[in-house]
Order: C-alpha cells, then sequence, then structure tokens
C-alpha cells in the first residue's frame, strides 16, 4: 500500500481538520469569555491537540454560551 491509494481519502480529512482549527482559532480570538480558562491556554489545547480532539475540547468545555 502506497501513499497514492489512500490519499484521496486523506484529502478531505486534512481539509475537515484544518477547517475547524481555523474557525476554532478564529473563534477563540474574537471572544473575550469562556466557561473555563482563558485564551492562552484553549489557544495551546487547539493547536497543541491539532487531531480534533483539541478543538472539539474547546467547543466542549471552554466555550461559552451565549
Amino acid at each position: 500500500m502506497n501513499i497514492t491509494e489512500i490519499l484521496p481519502f486523506l484529502i478531505p480529512f486534512l481539509i475537515a481538520e484544518f477547517a475547524l482549527l481555523g474557525y476554532t482559532i478564529w473563534h477563540i480570538l474574537t471572544h473575550e469569555t469562556y466557561k473555563r480558562g482563558n485564551r492562552t491556554l484553549w489557544l495551546l489545547v487547539s493547536i497543541i491537540g491539532m487531531e480534533f480532539i483539541g478543538p472539539i475540547l474547546y467547543f466542549i468545555f471552554g466555550k461559552e454560551d451565549a
């Protein structure tokens, strides 16, 4: 199995991952209040845990309800 065989499945996954990360970072930078933690903490969690886990953790535990 080489990379060209799995590339058609990998590209949509990467696009979704970076779209979610981009939206998460935008949301963190444009909002002032968070349920837990602060802006720096959530930026670190989102960027270090980039593989869907960091952004999902932010939206579950950090995003302030509207």
